[in-house]
């Protein structure tokens, strides 16, 4: 069986774990209607729209 030779610091074994903490920006895409970004899949916060067709009613 395997046994590390040296203790792992604190530093180390907390910026390994830190990694998983990280935000990221959300993805974006362009609306094809309006020219809004937006995020994928969603409604259109602009226009109103979904894959072509009107879902809400934005005033």
């Amino acid at each position: 069986m395997a046994v590390p030779k040296k203790k792992t610091s604190k530093a180390k074994s907390r910026s390994r774990r830190a990694s998983n903490w990280t935000l990221r920006t959300p993805a974006r895409s362009v609306c094809p209607r309006c020219g809004a970004a937006k995020l994928p899949h969603t409604v259109c916060g602009t226009c109103g729209t979904y894959r072509g067709r009107q879902v809400i009613d934005v005033d």
